[in-house]
């Protein structure tokens, strides 16, 4: 069975969202359509002199994937509350996979509404960004 936001239950996971592979041409997009032009990301000389290996994902573009995850189950209209926390830096080359688990589902306000737990990882099972969103089903 599907699980839609109307019979989402606690301990459900969502269907996830995978982005991927980040590449260059990805970033320096991001970042003209962004306006974050933090050379850390786009410059490779840059990245270096800073101590990096390489430049990396800008954590924008990673939260927007779990904005993505979010929006393609619930729409973007029934979208209450989105938070999330970078844990770790998104490397050139990754495929990052967005989950989310159904952790609480309760009636507020004349509206159902549910908990999701948030989590992006990238191919090598590190976690780049963990969260928390609030939909109206």
């Amino acid at each position: 069975m599907t699980i839609t936001p109307q019979n989402a239950q606690i301990g459900d996971m969502i269907p996830d969202h995978k982005f991927g592979p980040v590449t260059r041409k990805t970033l320096a997009l991001y970042a003209g359509a962004s306006g974050d032009h933090n050379p850390i990301h786009i410059d490779l000389d840059f990245a270096k002199n800073a101590g990096m290996d390489d430049v990396f994902a800008h954590g924008m573009l990673s939260m927007a994937q779990l904005g993505r995850l979010v929006t393609n189950f619930a729409g973007q209209a029934n979208v209450r509350h989105l938070d999330t926390r970078f844990t770790a830096l998104t490397p050139v080359g990754a495929i990052v996979d967005c989950t989310g688990e159904v952790t609480d589902r309760r009636e507020e306000d004349g509206e159902t509404l549910l908990t999701l737990k948030l989590a992006a990882h990238i191919d090598d099972g590190t976690q780049t960004l963990k969260g928390e969103a609030i939909i109206a089903v």
